[in-house]
């Protein structure tokens, strides 16, 4: 399994046993435990989703600030003179 896939299954496990845990009335101390190292792993989840997946698209060009890659180029050109 990919490391992100890895950190992806483990916290929505986790945030499913904290629903879960919530909802059936499990101790406070628990549920506030829980609650509280989740920012941590969430940002654990969002850092190894950004070093370790693959970008698979073309990169941005010279000059070229965003882009999507179903909207042409000169799409954004039109949209930037237009509120320009």
């Amino acid at each position: 399994m990919k490391k992100h896939a890895f950190a992806t299954t483990v916290v929505t496990l986790y945030l499913l046993v904290y629903v879960l845990l919530f909802h059936f009335e499990a101790p406070w101390i628990i549920i506030a435990s829980m609650f509280f190292v989740s920012p941590f792993l969430v940002i654990w989840m969002a850092y190894s989703i950004l070093k370790h997946s693959d970008y698979d698209n073309r990169e941005l060009e010279e000059n070229e600030e965003w882009g999507y890659q179903d909207k042409p180029a000169e799409f954004g050109k039109k949209l930037n003179q237009r509120y320009s």
